[in-house]
């Protein structure tokens, strides 16, 4: 009788620890979460820029989004100040399954702005070119930006003055092979489908009367206040056009009214741009951004 016992034990114990084995669940699929870093200046970044309503409205929570754009910065300071040395950490600190890299200058690279300023001819798309190559070499995928246009206006046409940094940036992409969003020409041909006065929308703050009476008549006039007169000297005349290297200053923007930086409605409606351009120029993006 002990005998039979011990080897039905004996019998049923594999059972037994095969029923207590825990079931191995089945790998689950590979999870692609993407990473998109802007860089650039104030159009760009948190404070005067399109950036927050991209990152915050028209992409999905599959993918991050970091804005590491800064007022006041050119393609050569950005770099020489070091923004780019930890962007370049950013990009390369892995854990995604791709990480793009927005790239957006022209605006400060302009002449006039002392410490900023490139030249067009060389120093601007070779600085383009060299991020290019670096973002590659981290491991990144970089998208290079034309500039946003301003809204400056004068008898009624949209003044077209970052049209040859555009261009420049069309040709580097171009001959590098970079995907390229048109920010530039869309955002002109919008502005100037709009007019003067409703383009003062986008700006941070209202215009004052006089700006918005002078944008009505197709003009845009300084929006900064006059000096005071000089006895003896000629008056300053009625439609002093803005000067754009003395209201955009280095560092963030200020929360005032100019033909450049964006208010909340600006960032809205360029940002919608940008992301449409981007599902087009990146078709794997696409499942990461809501139209």
């Amino acid at each position: 009788m002990k005998s039979l016992l011990l080897a039905a034990a004996l019998a049923t114990a594999p059972m037994a620890a095969h029923a207590q084995a825990p079931v191995a669940e089945p790998e689950p699929p590979m999870f692609r979460a993407v990473k998109i870093v802007l860089i650039g200046d104030s159009t760009t970044a948190v404070i005067g820029g399109w950036g927050p309503s991209f990152c915050g409205q028209h992409v999905t929570s599959f993918a991050a989004c970091i804005n590491l754009a800064r007022g006041g910065r050119s393609s050569g300071n950005y770099r020489t100040e070091g923004s780019w040395r930890l962007a370049m950490k950013e990009i390369g600190s892995g854990g995604f399954t791709d990480t793009y890299v927005l790239i957006q200058f022209g605006h400060n690279d302009q002449p006039g702005k002392p410490g900023r300023s490139t030249d067009l001819a060389t120093e601007y798309p070779a600085n383009l070119k060299r991020y290019v190559e670096e973002v590659r070499a981290a491991g990144g995928k970089p998208v290079l930006v034309t500039p946003l246009t301003r809204r400056q206006f004068k008898d009624g046409k949209l003044i077209d003055d970052l049209g040859p940094w555009a261009e420049a940036t069309r040709k580097v992409a171009a001959e590098t092979k970079t995907p390229l969003v048109d920010l530039h020409a869309k955002s002109y041909a919008a502005v100037q489908a709009m007019g003067a006065a409703e383009a003062t929308r986008f700006a941070q703050v209202p215009p004052s009367p006089e700006v918005l009476a002078a944008a009505r008549t197709g003009a845009t006039i300084s929006a900064q206040p006059a000096a005071p007169a000089t006895p003896g000297a000629s008056p300053a005349p009625a439609q002093q056009a803005q000067n754009n290297a003395a209201v955009e200053p280095m560092g963030q923007a200020k929360l005032s009214f100019d033909y450049t930086h964006l208010g909340r409605d600006g960032a809205d409606y360029f940002s919608k741009i940008v992301t449409d351009e981007l599902a087009v120029a990146v078709p794997a993006l696409r499942r990461y951004l809501v139209p």
